[in-house]
């Protein structure tokens, strides 16, 4: 297991859940949505992702996009 596909899979969970909590809760869970594509978003033009930082100190293997 790589980062790449970590930091794929935990925000496309965190987007599935947000949105069933929207669904299920409140509207106001679509801001959660909002914020995790804005950084992935800015993560695709500077590189940077927290995530994968925090995964990278766990010991975890980088992948080819996070390098």
């Amino acid at each position: 297991m790589t980062i790449d596909k970590l930091v794929f899979r935990i925000a496309g969970s965190l987007i599935l859940v947000s949105l069933l909590l929207s669904w299920l809760h409140s509207g106001y869970w679509l801001w959660f949505t909002a914020f995790i594509g804005a950084n992935m978003l800015q993560s695709s033009f500077t590189g940077f992702c927290l995530m994968a930082e925090i995964l990278k100190k766990t010991g975890i293997k980088p992948g080819r996009a996070f390098d």
